[in-house]
């Protein structure tokens, strides 16, 4: 079952998630794939994590179901770590561009 929320452990830290917008059309991008935020909990510092759209979308296909997992947003979460996110920091929300897998 796909959800659009949780919450994950990782290194220990639990990390809440949220799918913040689905795939969208953008006449001057083409096609944007889901964007999912992340929370440390009892921190401020926001992360966002884009995924690239789909490929059904990409071929003219129907748009599919959200294939975001609880595994998939782990990874994500520890490749914004090890890009520099710090959760207990101050500041805008940093943006992280993932592939399909999270990485």
């Amino acid at each position: 079952m796909n959800k659009l929320s949780g919450i994950v452990d990782v290194g220990g830290c639990h990390y809440e998630w949220e799918v913040r917008s689905e795939p969208q059309w953008c006449d001057s991008e083409g096609w944007k794939g889901v964007t999912v935020s992340l929370l440390q909990k009892h921190c401020q510092r926001e992360a966002l994590l884009e995924f690239p759209p789909p490929k059904r979308l990409l071929k003219g296909m129907q748009r599919g179901r959200l294939q975001i997992s609880d595994a998939i947003v782990s990874r994500g979460i520890q490749a914004a770590l090890d890009a520099g996110w710090e959760p207990a920091s101050r500041g805008k929300p940093m943006v992280f561009t993932v592939d399909a897998d999270g990485n």
